[in-house]
């Protein structure tokens, strides 16, 4: 069961608490050790904070951004916080390694910051990383709200696995922050009036698994499906479904009804649970054919380009007659041809 924290109006524009000079902040920092040590038990990203103790910026980033108390909540829920001096005389094990400062002046660098850093000696630098995927992203410097935020996101909820950070933190800042909505005449379906318009105008349905409470899902319903690139294609192609997996509604499919009940302990209506086999992932998109059969269900974030070629090879019915494999591993020269 998958838990995410809302980002909600407050989470983007909270007011920042300034802390005293030495405070480390609102976020309960951990030790490499004790960090791995509850990783054992719970499996979590970690975030490593790599600063020194005459690094300006890094004391400047205590004071406002991990002071913010929505920020610092986010990570304390959901990541293993490491505060780590790059110079400090402390021996540290890292990953079944013992690491020392072997350096003779009060401002040498410690082994583990020089592994962790290379030859990128910045301070501070923000290491958001997940072990159990051998995901890394350094970012180097002073890192306010505005600039950790998708950053949290895109660690937390494995959107590294699909896309280019920077392509992520495009669609972000659009998503959250663009004051000037796009109007791009995308048509939304419930569930029921997709089945409705089937009936009588049989088209696939494409739909859209999602929660308020997950920020990736925000960003794909605010960008993905809306691109340019995709809005036509969809409406002339698809019944693009807005399903909110945890709505209350009795939903048929198949001849079965589907409720949400609560039932097997999660918040998550059946219907959704049965099309993506009871290992929900948010966000989830599911491609049903003309005879309500499930072709595809994709579960992770997609960008407007990568959804791109998914949406040609059921669209034009190209897997009724060729791998997926095959057909993405040509889209590049197909595209010239698609005519929406």
């Amino acid at each position: 069961m998958l838990l995410f924290l809302i980002m909600n109006s407050s989470w983007m524009h909270a007011q920042q608490h300034p802390q005293t000079e030495e405070s480390p902040g609102l976020v309960k920092w951990l030790t490499f050790k004790e960090a791995f040590e509850l990783n054992k038990k719970q499996v979590k990203p970690f975030l490593i904070d790599v600063y020194t103790d005459w690094c300006g910026w890094c004391k400047q980033m205590m004071k406002t951004t991990y002071s913010n108390p929505d920020i610092a909540t986010y990570i304390n829920t959901w990541f293993y916080p490491v505060k780590f001096n790059a110079e400090t005389k402390d021996s540290i094990e890292y990953l079944g390694t013992t690491y020392y400062n072997t350096g003779k002046t009060g401002k040498s660098t410690h082994q583990l910051a020089l592994k962790l850093l290379g030859n990128q000696l910045m301070y501070p630098t923000t290491i958001f990383t997940n072990y159990s995927v051998n995901f890394v992203l350094n970012s180097q410097g002073y890192l306010d709200t505005k600039k950790i935020e998708p950053i949290l996101v895109y660690t937390l909820e494995n959107i590294f696995r699909t896309t280019a950070y920077e392509d992520f933190k495009v669609h972000f800042e659009k998503t959250f922050y663009d004051t000037v909505k796009s109007n791009t005449r995308l048509k939304w379906y419930s569930f029921r009036e997709a089945q409705e318009l089937c009936k009588k105008y049989p088209r696939k349905l494409l739909v859209d698994l999602y929660t308020s409470w997950c920020n990736g899902c925000r960003v794909m319903n605010s960008t993905t499906f809306s691109d340019t690139l995709n809005v036509e294609y969809i409406n002339k192609n698809f019944y693009l479904i807005d399903f909110n997996v945890e709505i209350k509604d009795t939903l048929l499919f198949r001849g079965t009804s589907y409720l949400n009940n609560g039932a097997n302990g999660t918040p998550f209506h059946q219907l959704a649970m049965t099309f993506v086999k009871n290992n929900m992932a948010l966000p989830s998109t599911v491609v049903i054919d003309e005879n309500s059969d499930i072709l595809d269900v994709i579960p992770q974030y997609l960008s407007p380009t990568s959804i791109e070629p998914v949406l040609r090879y059921y669209g034009s019915n190209a897997y009724k007659t060729e791998k997926w494999e095959n057909y993405v591993k040509n889209y590049k020269i197909l595209k010239t041809s698609f005519k929406n």
